[in-house]
């Protein structure tokens, strides 16, 4: 949907709304990264616009989260757009204002469901506030809430056949929808405060606070050694009261853990603070992005707002931040960053109460700070290095008896330094003991405590291909996906698959979760001066030149020569033009990046080499000449103005040997152009491209082509000519209008990933799909419209995960038992009423999600049998009966049951989380496993008892919602620490949390 001028106010944002989170957590829960949003308001303009939601949304944004508010009543239009659906996907709690006229939105109760389905699907939160209305009538739809929809039915009373069944459909997930919602824990505005709106809104703030750095910790390793004491040291010192203004100077070594140790100190203060920055990587983001970019970062994190200079920022800082209690974490700040060590010697800007903790390998910055308290981080003892060093050489806590003695002398050469301990021990895990001598020989040559030339060693040891991806990640590629980076080091021959397998073993890089590349700043710090030391003088004679002034200076002044391999220009240069004659001299340039520039001239034998072309924001004029990078591999023009008569096609044909095309977001494209001369293609990225109406018939020749993504496209059917890509594995098709998977899709048996999502008008499956034995993922997640699935499924012995949720289906197949390798099945919110016995021969499933399943009656028996089975979701079922015996594997389980009895559940000996939701005859919680560490109980009315509480040694999260009392417990509505005792509870055992609400 394109926005129009009359339209701007829908898509209000804070004044932050480019800002990272608050605090700029990085990592935090798997589905949560990146969001663009902290908070979705939803809400009835008429009702709450000019009170209580703009009060609401001014004090968050004060605050410095990122709100998007969607006032629905300005809105043109019926359909829910991309972009709303991006706006809410991407937000991290989503919070529906439910007042007295709410329900008569189509719009509102449009953004309701949507929000729903993300929390099932994405794991995102939904909050609801009660707006003088009370849950229960939300939930019974009694009063206006019936009113409103009995409305919308005879709305769709006026509509030929065809839509009224469309209507009535909608109309119906509008419902459950608010069923769904009046059973969710939220606010009742009336009920707290005793109705003052300004307490009320403070709570709600304080909360969203408290789960943004709950959701958004900073990332630490996983296994470290030494921490506990040296965290327990620092807060010894500083106590736990936050009165003072506080500097704490973390100082040593490169390579000695002090990011670590400031990251897991500010983990552990955050929750304290109600303003949050971390500024990582200060040295290398001041000498590229210079001081205004730290400056703005700060200002954004701890109020949220926009400065325009470097003064006005100052200004901000000193007068504004004093009314602030904030903890700010100064990552690697040394004596090159002048203006922000004189603001930091400034402290008159630090509020009352708040900490600024600083990280810094010179311990004179940190005296020049009046740093209250300075820690020094000493190396590890020879006991713990041995400890770190072992879990990455032998991956256990100590070494085997017969290389005890040569491991100690390895150990002792490292001076116990973390870094090194996990790089050097990586280098030797599985190498002959002629290795570790020769290893140990090279260093006893390195002067002590030199991190870097420890570090070399392994670089050394390196093969020359290995060096080369090492040094592109150090200046090009930390943080980037893997994927895209293997097609140029492929094409260069530098044999990509074991180099990087390599350095992962080597601990020189890492690979996250999804993918991307990782690197310690360490590392990357050497690799770059591993460049650098090609000529330290003559940036133009190095083969990587990564800083933009470098980079700028040698092509503006023709500067250029052979030895260059690689050049970033990856600031935003609207307007720009780089002249063909600036490229002349560097004939073996083989990786180019530029944001918004343009070429111009007669490039006529150059970039002969060039294998990557990252061209971002690319205008829509194309003025060079004899354009022909023939052995480009990669070429990215995401977010560019381009079209299908873009005159830069015809000279980018002749880049025969092309792998990776990525033109997501070009909005301006409604076909694709012709692309047969690309028949290496395997990777073809057209996602976003909002306009996208059809696919050039030259697809059909793409027989290389893997992977397609038509996600926010206007295609609604899928050509034939797809059916000739053979070799196609991945398949994306999210939020378009397609309405079927043709026939022709079970001849194409490379498929391994099917994704189709949110495409509400998709109604059938072929029979043919049974046919695609490679098949690994079939999703078929919110496709409205979807009834069944063809028995023929069952053949897909290779399927994994299942996704069925929010479709309208009513029964699986009896052959989903032949499905042998599958480990994930969703169908969650379907309309499937019993599961069938076959199920039970699914001996490798491990997740099983059927939440919200209203039908659901009946479990078959043979469950148990599900061997392989940890997480068990039947949250929402509300006509299940009984349950059988369950697999004693379980680690994860939610429950909605009408039975009387759960006694089976002190068998699941692995048990570690148990939600019980709405078991409204349920009297007495049975004995549970005492490995349990989270226990949830809600909506159970006629609950009089709870047994062995006090066993439970390993509990950790404790939360009780809409149920009486039970026997013996303290008449308190929320649970402090000091009350445990009367629960039985050893003071060492507390949960951490613990809530109790009627």
């Amino acid at each position: 949907m394109k926005r129009t001028h009359s339209e701007a106010s829908i898509y209000e944002v804070s004044s932050s709304s480019t800002s990272p989170h608050v605090g700029d957590y990085k990592g935090g829960t798997k589905g949560l990264k990146g969001n663009e949003y902290d908070v979705f308001l939803s809400f009835r303009g008429e009702d709450t616009r000019k009170g209580f939601t703009d009060y609401l949304y001014t004090s968050l944004v004060e605050k410095g989260i990122r709100v998007f508010r969607d006032d629905n009543e300005l809105r043109v239009g019926e359909k829910i757009g991309p972009e709303l659906l991006c706006s809410i996907r991407q937000s991290t709690i989503l919070i529906p204002i439910i007042s007295v006229n709410y329900a008569f939105s189509k719009w509102c109760l449009r953004e309701l469901a949507q929000m729903l389905k993300c929390k099932r699907s994405r794991q995102q939160l939904v909050w609801p506030i009660f707006y003088k209305v009370n849950p229960s009538q939300v939930h019974h739809l009694k009063g206006r809430f019936e009113d409103a929809i009995k409305a919308h039915k005879e709305n769709g009373d006026q509509m030929v056949l065809k839509e009224w069944k469309k209507a009535l459909k909608e109309v119906k997930e509008w419902e459950e929808a608010l069923k769904e919602v009046g059973s969710l824990k939220g606010w009742e505005s009336d009920k707290i405060h005793n109705g003052y709106e300004g307490a009320f809104v403070k709570t709600i703030v304080t909360n969203v606070m408290s789960e943004l750095k709950r959701l958004f910790l900073l990332n630490v390793p996983k296994q470290l050694v030494g921490i506990d004491d040296r965290i327990n040291d620092i807060m010894s010192s500083i106590g736990n009261k936050f009165y003072d203004t506080k500097i704490i100077g973390l100082y040593g070594m490169g390579g000695i853990g002090k990011t670590t140790l400031g990251k897991v100190l500010y983990n552990k203060l955050s929750s304290h603070f109600e303003s949050c920055s971390f500024v990582e990587n200060i040295r290398e983001t001041y000498q590229r992005q210079g001081f205004e970019f730290i400056l703005k970062k700060l200002i954004e994190d701890i109020i949220g707002s926009h400065v325009s200079s470097v003064d006005e920022g100052i200004r901000v800082i000193k007068s504004r931040f004093t009314e602030k209690k904030f903890l700010v974490l100064l990552d690697d700040m040394d004596g090159s960053t002048t203006q922000l060590n004189a603001l930091v010697k400034d402290g008159s800007w630090i509020g009352v109460g708040s900490i600024v903790i600083i990280t810094t390998r010179d311990k004179r910055i940190l005296g020049k700070a009046k740093a209250s308290y300075m820690y020094p981080l000493n190396e590890l003892s020879i006991d713990q290095s041995l400890i770190l060093f072992s879990r990455h050489a032998f991956r256990k806590d100590s070494p085997p008896s017969d290389y005890k003695v040569l491991s100690r002398d390895i150990v002792s050469t490292t001076g116990g330094l973390p870094l090194a301990l996990e790089v050097i021990g990586s280098c030797l895990c599985g190498m002959i003991r002629e290795v570790w001598e020769d290893t140990l020989e090279k260093l006893k040559k390195v002067p002590d405590q030199e991190v870097r030339k420890t570090l070399e060693i392994s670089y050394e040891a390196l093969e020359n291909e290995q060096k080369q991806i090492f040094l592109d990640i150090a200046c090009f590629f930390i943080g980037s996906c893997k994927q895209n980076p293997t097609y140029m080091w492929d094409a260069c021959e530098l044999f990509p698959k074991s180099g990087i397998e390599i350095l992962s073993l080597m601990s020189l890089i890492k690979i996250d979760e999804d993918g991307n590349l990782i690197m310690h700043d360490q590392l990357r710090d050497l690799g770059r001066e591993i460049v650098r030391r090609e000529n330290l003088n003559e940036p133009q004679e190095r083969s990587r030149l990564w800083f933009y002034k470098e980079a700028l200076d040698v092509l503006d002044n023709k500067k250029g020569t052979r030895k260059i391999e690689a050049l970033s220009l990856g600031k935003y240069d609207e307007g720009r033009t780089y002249a063909a004659k600036k490229f002349k001299k560097m004939t073996k340039l083989r990786f180019l990046q530029v944001k918004g520039a343009n070429f111009t001239g007669d490039f006529q034998s150059l970039l002969l080499e060039l294998r990557w072309l990252q061209w971002n924001c690319c205008p829509s004029d194309f003025v060079a000449v004899n354009f022909h990078p023939k052995k480009l591999v990669v070429l990215d023009l995401s977010n560019s103005a381009i079209s299908e008569h873009w005159e830069g096609w015809d000279p980018l044909k002749m880049a025969t040997e092309l792998k990776v095309l990525n033109l997501t977001w070009c909005r301006y494209l409604k076909r694709t152009p012709d692309l047969s001369t690309f028949k290496r293609l395997e990777i073809l990225t057209l996602a976003y491209c909002e306009n996208l109406e059809e696919l050039h018939p030259s697809i059909r020749n793409l027989a290389s082509l893997i992977e397609l993504d038509l996600s926010s496209t206007l295609i609604t059917k899928l050509p034939e000519s797809i059916g000739n890509l053979q070799n196609l594995r991945v398949l994306c098709i999210f939020e378009n209008g397609i309405t079927e998977l043709p026939e022709f899709i079970g001849a194409m048996k490379e498929l391994k990933v099917i994704e189709v999502i949110c495409s509400q008008k998709l109604a059938h499956i072929p029979s043919s799909i049974g046919n695609l034995a490679s098949l690994q993922r079939l999703v078929l997640g919110d496709c409205g419209s979807l009834i069944e699935i063809p028995n023929s499924i069952g053949n897909l012995t290779s399927l994994v995960e299942l996704n069925l949720e929010w479709t309208l289906i009513t029964k699986l197949p009896e052959s989903i038992g032949n499905l042998q390798n599958l480990r994930i099945l969703c169908i969650i919110n379907t309309d499937i009423t019993e599961l069938p016995d076959a199920i039970g021969m699914l001996a490798k499933l491990q997740k099983l999600q059927a939440s919200i399943c209203e039908n659901l009656e009946r479990l078959p028996s043979n469950i148990c049998k599900m061997i392989s089975l940890e997480e068990l979701d039947l949250y929402r079922c509300e006509k299940l009966q009984e349950l059988p015996e369950l697999p004693s594997g379980l680690t994860v389980l939610w429950i909605t049951c009408q039975g009387q009895s759960l006694s089976h559940l002190s068998q699941l000996t692995r048990l570690k989380t148990l939600n019980l939701d709405g078991c409204h005859r349920l009297e007495c919680v049975p004995e549970l496993p005492i490995g349990l560490s989270a226990l949830h109980i809600w909506r159970c009315g006629k609950l009089k008892a709870l047994t062995n509480l006090s066993d439970l040694k390993h509990l950790r999260y404790f939360d009780i919602w809409k149920c009486p009392s039970p026997e013996g417990w303290p008449d308190v509505s929320n649970f402090r620490h000091t009350q445990m005792r009367e629960l039985g509870f050893k003071e060492s055992h507390y949960p951490h949390y613990l809530r109790f609400h009627r």
